[in-house]
């Protein structure tokens, strides 16, 4: 063998275990798949014994039933002998929480003046969250989750044994109206695992808090793990407009809020020390809160569309609490059971938990925090018909925009005088080059003072208020349920006509239904692009602006026909008093005799040219040198 050989054979060699080394489980590792295979073993064995005791009892009972005449009872021994088999199981998968792994399963329910919420004395966990306040579309108790749908449970380490409180029977003790107090028993009296739920006296939360007594260095407070799944239930008019609001949000402490896919199923792990993960459900949300945060260490949470008529989403969390190897095995969480009310969610000074509520990103959200909600707020403590304050809302906005629309009137109003000049200039320069008729427009609008571009401006400014209404009002839990005319829900379509048989594409498209408020502000749209075209003289000779007139309404109508009717009534509203405040400016404050007198006078008097122009005109100059 040469020596190129040997080498090769050694550097294989060293490779091979070189990879064996770095492939091999940390210790960690190996102690936790030991765990889990201890308990894979241990139910097994229950499995296996409790067939056993199983097979001993029917063969005494078959043998006892055939020796009737003689003794009709099981023998006391084999009794005896089943009952240690069972306990001797017990006390291998339960460990120390043996005493709690057979009970019977009981209910008991706490109450304030917002929620009544029942547990399970079987895992100690919630099968009813129930509103006082609201009612679904179909005047229901409205319920927070499907009841007793999902799984909700602590998990924790002991002993090398994985235990779940799901599990486990605890005894309940009531500590008033709003509190109890759930204790599972271990086979020292000294030691117990404790759950205690209490409701605010007057708010939307149910404060959580598991302590294991006299545990402590027996349970590694590394090992919690809160596990809650639970599946949403429709409670709205319209279902796939609900599902539309239904997610998954989570805020990181150092991270803006974030949100999985509200159309489709996802699933992510968090990636940083979370503050809060909230189950978002249309206007309502369950929440879960802790101070020293969830672990990025294995925490998860998922969300899963439902094809149910009666059902929305499947929701899903596992939370890993931040604990030290040395601190206390305990759990202090805060649980939000609420509605989507925007004060309500900010008065909980959890940080970004108002963001629940999607009021759209930058400018447009902005715009609702500061402007929008408190004009609303102001206007609804008046005791008003939501309809009515809509309007005075609009009638507040417009108001406040009438200036930009003032300023848009009279640039508009300048560009209808000029028509003349500028017919003049299109007739000399129509066969001729379109870059000197360019020139001659915008040497034209210089010395008459124009800016061709400051009718856009108003109209730019007032569009993040557009913007802003289309977040606000689908998202507003003050138009819930609340009539108005024909409409008998603002949060959701209004219809004059309804059909139940499926039209192929109309169906898909449109909806089963005519909104009467989409239909109006459809009409008043084309109407006020009409009259806003006659303004602007620049539009009259452009086909495609002629067709949009027409387009965009009526891609409104089939785009906003499922949508909130309050959002249709404001955009109605807003068009109207759109119609009449051009109206009434340009009859009353757009004199355009005196418009043109002071563009004539511009035009005769001298201007400096920018040095802005004067550069554009040099380099035309050198261009045409060449």
């Amino acid at each position: 063998m040469d020596r190129n050989s040997i080498i090769g054979i050694i550097l294989i060699v060293a490779i091979l275990f070189g990879y064996t080394l770095w492939t091999m489980p940390s210790e960690e590792e190996r102690a936790a798949f030991q765990r889990r295979a201890d308990s894979l073993a241990i139910v097994e064995a229950d499995q296996r014994e409790q067939e056993a005791a199983k097979k001993l009892i029917a063969d005494s009972m078959r043998q006892g039933a055939s020796a009737a005449v003689v003794d009709t009872t099981v023998s006391p021994s084999d009794l005896a002998l089943a009952d240690s088999l069972v306990t001797a199981n017990r006390a291998k998968r339960f460990g120390p929480f043996a005493p709690a792994a057979d009970g019977k399963a009981e209910e008991v329910t706490i109450a304030n003046e917002r929620l009544q919420v029942s547990f399970s004395t079987h895992g100690a966990r919630p099968t009813l969250m129930l509103l006082k306040e609201y009612r679904t579309y179909g005047q229901t108790p409205l319920l927070l989750a499907d009841p007793d749908s999902g799984a909700f449970y602590f998990k924790f380490l002991t002993g090398g044994t994985d235990l779940s409180t799901a599990d486990l029977f605890f005894t309940s003790e009531k500590l008033g109206d709003d509190a109890v107090r759930l204790t599972a028993p271990t086979s020292d009296p000294a030691k117990r695992l404790e759950i205690t739920y209490r409701l605010d006296s007057s708010s939307y939360f149910l404060h959580t808090n598991l302590e294991f007594v006299g545990l402590q260095g027996e349970v590694d407070p590394r090992s919690l793990l809160f596990n809650w799944e639970l599946t949403g239930l429709s409670n709205e008019k319209h279902q796939p407009s609900e599902m539309q609001k239904c997610g998954v949000y989570y805020k990181y402490f150092n991270d803006d809020r974030n949100y999985l896919s509200e159309s489709s199923a996802e699933q992510k792990k968090l990636e940083g020390r979370t503050n809060w993960v909230a189950f978002k459900q249309g206007f309502f949300t369950v929440g879960m809160i802790s101070e020293g945060g969830f672990s990025s260490n294995g925490s998860q949470i998922a969300i899963n569309p439902l094809l149910a008529e009666t059902h929305t989403k499947h929701y899903s969390a596992k939370l890993l609490f931040e604990k030290e190897r040395d601190a206390e095995p305990s759990v202090d969480m805060r649980l939000y059971l609420g509605p989507n009310h925007f004060g309500t969610l900010r008065r909980t000074e959890i940080a970004d938990f108002q963001k629940i509520i999607d009021l759209g990103w930058g400018i447009f959200g902005w715009m609702n925090q500061w402007l929008v909600i408190p004009i609303f707020n102001w206007l609804d403590g008046w005791g008003w018909n939501y309809g009515i304050i809509i309007l005075v809302l609009t009638i507040v906005i417009k108001l406040l925009l009438m200036p930009l629309t003032y300023k848009n009137l009279v640039a508009s109003a300048k560009m209808r005088v000029l028509k003349p000049e500028m017919d003049a200039i299109n007739e000399k320069h129509k066969d001729g080059d379109a870059l000197k008729k360019q020139q001659a427009t915008m040497e034209l609008y210089r010395k008459a003072g124009v800016n061709p571009a400051s009718g856009c401006v108003p109209m730019l400014i007032q569009l993040p208020v557009l913007y802003a209404m289309f977040r606000f009002f689908p998202a507003s839990i003050e138009l819930r349920q609340e009539k108005f005319l024909w409409a008998d829900d603002l949060s959701s379509y209004d219809s004059i006509f309804e059909w139940t048989q499926h039209i192929p594409l109309l169906s898909d498209s449109y909806g089963n239904h005519i909104s009467l408020f989409t239909l109006l502000m459809a009409a008043s749209t084309i109407v006020y692009s009409v009259i806003n075209q006659k303004q602007m003289p620049t539009q009259q000779n452009m086909p495609g602006m002629k067709m949009m007139i027409y387009l965009f309404p009526i891609m409104m109508l089939f785009f906003l026909n499922n949508f909130s009717a309050g959002l249709s009534y404001y955009y109605l509203l807003a068009n109207l008093i759109s119609i009449a405040q051009m109206t009434v400016l340009k009859s009353w404050f757009v004199d355009e005799s005196k418009i043109r007198a002071q563009l004539e006078l511009n035009m005769r008097t001298p201007k400096k040219k920018s040095k802005w122009q004067q550069r554009l005109d040099e380099m035309q100059k050198q261009q045409r040198r060449k």
